[in-house]
């Protein structure tokens, strides 16, 4: 069974910086591409960020130049590098991994950005 473990969030005043990390298990980590996305209370789960196997990178408009996300194929991890946070990436972080019709999630960690 595929598992996708998060960590890292928690909670970060406005300005601050999170790391989040995902591992990944019994999968062919190579072949997927990685992604992160965010859930607020309320509203849908978006997009923040996608890398492929090669590293290309995408990212959400209201990320962009805040966010980086990067992946190691050989310890099939993924990580966001999350800087100059506001209140409105307070968010449930999922990790997430596709390959075709293949989507496996994580079960999320909470990032909250509060004074």
């Amino acid at each position: 069974q595929v598992q996708l473990v998060e960590s890292g969030g928690g909670l970060v005043q406005p300005g601050g910086s999170l790391r989040l990390s995902c591992a990944a298990s019994r999968i062919a980590f190579s072949f997927y591409v990685m992604g992160w996305y965010r859930q607020a209370p309320g509203k849908e789960r978006e997009l923040v960020a996608t890398i492929t196997s090669g590293d290309s990178a995408n990212y959400a408009d209201s990320v962009k130049g805040r966010f980086t996300i990067s992946r190691d194929n050989a310890k099939k991890t993924v990580s966001l590098r999350m800087n100059s946070l506001k209140p409105e990436d307070t968010a449930v972080y999922y990790c997430n991994a596709k390959a075709g019709s293949l989507v496996y999630w994580g079960q999320g960690t909470q990032v909250t950005v509060s004074s």
